[in-house]
């Protein structure tokens, strides 16, 4: 069973794994089966959901929103993250030439309204801004969020692939402490690891969220020379410590980081999500982090 943590100061509890819904739109499902995973997931702790505006081409929001209306007291069980400022050219919005960014107080109110409507809910437990927005003037962020937060809205907000010093600057104008900052973390790409990203995470006692946890896939079957030196080596210390599985070495070697990183499930088969939540019994060594460190690097440490 998945334990709740509290993710930051003044922050809400999430559940130490998370489940995403950004392939929502693939997996094939009817509103009953989607309402099915979503309890199964809720009964194995797993009550933390993720999701942003524009996954499935803006209608995976709309997916679940449907499943959620089928049983609407399910809304009580869990924790709704969801994201805006990226627009992208899409058929319904036929007059932009190029995908950007925009957070502007207006894109941002007009997300939320639009984020709520398709999910069926009344408020949102966490928006993220979800890219950094060369654009972005941090005191209209700021404006927004405590609009949104003052109508009732949005409980919390936080950010998605922020640097520190973008972090920091939002954080500067903002009243309400940030209470994340979704990163990639996986094996074949941890820079936040080293570019002081998860350390000041871990300065303020603020829980990252960690998207792509699995490479996308590539860790299993990507054919580079990288890829192919992590995977012997998570077999090996899949092997020593008894997993069923890479993948939940790999779960294991995200949350060994001393920031605790909440790792983000991306399957929707619930089988999968058991595995991951399993992967909660084991912990590596310093050694073992280290053997996929070089792995990946390709080198020793210096």
């Amino acid at each position: 069973m998945v334990s709740k943590v509290t993710i930051a100061p003044q922050g809400p509890e999430f559940s130490q794994m998370i489940q995403g819904y950004w392939r929502l739109a693939e997996w094939g499902m009817t509103p009953q089966e989607r309402l099915t995973f979503l309890k199964q997931h809720i009964e194995l702790g797993v009550t933390t959901v993720d999701h942003a505006d524009i996954y499935g081409g803006y209608e995976c929001e709309q997916l679940f929103g449907e499943a959620l209306k089928l049983d609407p007291c399910v809304r009580d069980q869990i924790e709704i993250v969801t994201k805006c400022d990226i627009n992208l050219c899409v058929d319904k919005f036929p007059q932009r030439k190029v995908n950007h960014y925009d957070t502007s107080a207006a894109h941002i109110y007009q997300s939320v309204n639009n984020s709520l409507e398709r999910l069926a809910v009344e408020q949102i437990d966490v928006l993220l801004i979800h890219r950094p927005d060369a654009l972005m003037d941090a005191d209209e962020v700021a404006e927004a969020f405590a609009e949104l937060r003052k109508v009732g809205k949005v409980k919390h907000f936080g950010v998605s692939n922020f640097s520190p010093r973008q972090f920091e600057l939002l954080q500067s104008r903002v009243s309400q402490p940030l209470v994340t900052n979704q990163v990639e973390i996986n094996p074949l790409n941890f820079d936040v690891v080293h570019d002081g990203t998860l350390d000041q995470m871990q300065m303020l006692r603020t829980l990252p969220m960690a998207w792509s946890c699995l490479g996308g896939g590539s860790i299993f079957s990507g054919d580079t020379e990288q890829a192919t030196r992590v995977r012997d080596v998570l077999e090996a210390i899949r092997a020593e410590i008894g997993a069923s599985s890479i993948d939940q070495v790999i779960y294991a070697w995200v949350r060994r980081l001393p920031s605790n990183p909440l790792p983000i499930i991306g399957s929707g088969k619930i089988e999968r999500v058991k595995s991951a939540v399993e992967s909660l019994q084991f912990e590596l060594t310093r050694e073992q982090w280290y053997r996929v460190w070089v792995a990946s690097k390709g080198h020793g440490v210096p």
